[in-house]
C-alpha cells in the first residue's frame, strides 16, 4: 500500500520522527557490504560475525550471524507492549494496567480481522497459488502491509516491501516517558484496527504512523506476526549501494552521525526483521525487508539502487523470477512515471496478486502474461489519477474472463464497491 504520492508522482519521502539517545545494547561492529539476497532460513556468512539475543522462555536463546547493529531488545519489548505479542518483556516503568487494556481492544480487533478476512482470504488464495513458486516476495507499493503479504505468502523465506514511509528508529521506546505511553499505544492502536478493517493500509494511516514518536512501519511489522504467530529474532537496518548491495548499520555509524540529524534519520529508513513461529526453534527464519524510497521514474533514474537491489533479490528466485503483489496502490502502475518499477516487474515476475492496481493489460500481454479475474469490476475507485484506456482495458478483460465469485476484498473496491482480484502469470504456468 502507498499514501498517495504528492502530485500523484511523489517528491520525497516522509521524515521519521525525532531520535533519542542510543538506546542499542549492541557494541559496534564493522560494516561491510552484502548481497541483498535471501538469506537461508537457519544459516549465515561464515565471516558474518555472531551475535546472540535471548528470546524469552520457553524458546532458547537464537543465534543470528549476521553483521551490524542488533535491536531485538528493542523490538521484543515493542511487540510486547505495543503489538501485544505473547512474548518479550513488559518495562518495569510501564503501567502494567494500561498495557493490559490496550492489548484486550487491540486482540479483539486482531480476532475480528482473523475472521472476517483472514479465514476467508487466506484458504482461498491459498487454492490459487501455484506450489512451486519463488520463495522471494517484492511488494512495491506495501509499505505496512505484512499481515496481508502474510496472508497471501505465507511460506515465503523473504519479503520486499517498498513505500515512501521510512521504517523509523526503534530506539525511542527504550527512552519513552511513562506518561507518554498511552497516547502513543492509542494512536497506533488506531492505526493498526484501521489496518485490519480495510485490509491495507490508508495513506493517512502512514503518514500519521511516519510522525509517531514510537516506529509506526515496525509496529505495523510486529503487529503482523502478532496475527500470523510469528515472533521477532532480529531487528537491523540497512544501506544500499548503487550496484544493489547492502550495508548493515552498525552502531559506529550511529555515533558518527548523532550530531547530525538529517543522517541519523536516513539510517533508519530500510529495515530488515527477521521472525519465525512462536517459541518454535525449528521453525524457518523469515525476513521482511521495508525499503523507503519514491517508486516514480524520476528518482528510480537519479538513484538506481533500489533497482538494483531488487534485480539481486530476484536472483535467489528461480530463473530470476520471484513472486509479486499490490494493492490500494493509487493506480500507479497505470501511470507512465512509473514505467520503471513497472517494468522491472514485468521482466522479474513469475506470478502476482492484485486488485486493478496491479500491471493493467496493455503491458501484461504483451509481455507473455495472461489474467484471471476474480469478483466484479465495473471500473476503478476514484484513488490517484487513473488512465480511461486501463480502466476500460480492465472492464473488458472481467468481461471476457468466466465469473469466478470472490467474498472479499483485496485491495480496493471498484467503483461500485465489489471486491475483485487479478491473477497475472506467465504463460508457462498454465
Amino acid at each position: 500500500m502507498t499514501r498517495h504520492w504528492p502530485l500523484i508522482f511523489g517528491l520525497a519521502s516522509a521524515c521519521a520522527h525525532a531520535t533519542t539517545p542510543d538506546g542499542a545494547s549492541k557494541p559496534p561492529t564493522p560494516a561491510s557490504s552484502v548481497a541483498m539476497a535471501p538469506i537461508p532460513s537457519g544459516t549465515a556468512s561464515a565471516t558474518a560475525l555472531a551475535t546472540t539475543a535471548a528470546v524469552p522462555a520457553p524458546a532458547p536463546v537464537v543465534s543470528v550471524a549476521v553483521e551490524g547493529a542488533d535491536f531485538i531488545v528493542q523490538a521484543k519489548t515493542l511487540f510486547r507492549v505495543a503489538a501485544c505479542g505473547p512474548t518479550g518483556e513488559l518495562p518495569s516503568r510501564f503501567d502494567a494496567a494500561l498495557v493490559a487494556r490496550h492489548c484486550d481492544e487491540l486482540r479483539r480487533a486482531y480476532d475480528e480481522y482473523k475472521k472476517a478476512w483472514l479465514d476467508v482470504a487466506e484458504p482461498f488464495i491459498a487454492a490459487l497459488r501455484p506450489k512451486d513458486l519463488p520463495g522471494i516476495v517484492v511488494y512495491p507499493f506495501g509499505g505496512g502491509d505484512l499481515v496481508s503479504a502474510l496472508a497471501t505468502f505465507p511460506d515465503a523465506s523473504q519479503i520486499t516491501t517498498i513505500s515512501l514511509e521510512p521504517a523509523g528508529d526503534i530506539r525511542p521506546i527504550d527512552q519513552l516517558a511513562p506518561e507518554r505511553l498511552g497516547r502513543e499505544l492509542a494512536a497506533h492502536r488506531s492505526h493498526l484496527e484501521r489496518l485490519l478493517e480495510k485490509a491495507h493500509s490508508r495513506t493517512d494511516n502512514l503518514e500519521k504512523e511516519s510522525q509517531a514518536e514510537l516506529p509506526g512501519e515496525i509496529v505495523f511489522a510486529l503487529g503482523a506476526l502478532v496475527v500470523h504467530g510469528g515472533e521477532p529474532v532480529s531487528l537491523r537496518y540497512f544501506r544500499m549501494s548503487s550496484d544493489g548491495s547492502i550495508a548493515y548499520v552498525t552502531q559506529a555509524d550511529i555515533d558518527s552521525a548523532a550530531h547530525h540529524p538529517k543522517a541519523l534519520r536516513a539510517l533508519f529508513d530500510n529495515a530488515e526483521l527477521r521472525f519465525r513461529k512462536v517459541a518454535t526453534p525449528q521453525a524457518p527464519v523469515q525476513v521482511l525487508r521495508h525499503i523507503a524510497y519514491n517508486l516514480d521514474d524520476a528518482h528510480l533514474k537519479q538513484d538506481p539502487a533500489l533497482l538494483a537491489a531488487l534485480t539481486r533479490v530476484s536472483e535467489g528466485g528461480a530463473n530470476g523470477k520471484v513472486a509479486t503483489m499490490t494493492k490500494a496502490a493509487s493506480h500507479l502502475l497505470w501511470n507512465d512515471h512509473f514505467g520503471l518499477i513497472r517494468d522491472w516487474l514485468i521482466e522479474h515476475t513469475d506470478w502476482m496478486i492484485s486488485d486493478s492496481t496491479g500491471i493493467p493489460p496493455r503491458f501484461a500481454q504483451p509481455a507473455g502474461f495472461s489474467q484471471d479475474t476474480y469478483g466484479t469490476f465495473d471500473g476503478p475507485a476514484p484513488f490517484g489519477l487513473f488512465d480511461d484506456r486501463d480502466a476500460n482495458d480492465f472492464k473488458h478483460l472481467f468481461a471476457s474472463e468466466p465469473t469466478r465469485d470472490l467474498s472479499f476484498r483485496y485491495g480496493y473496491p471498484d467503483r461500485n464497491g465489489h471486491a475483485h482480484m487479478i491473477v497475472t502469470r506467465r504463460w508457462t504456468r498454465r
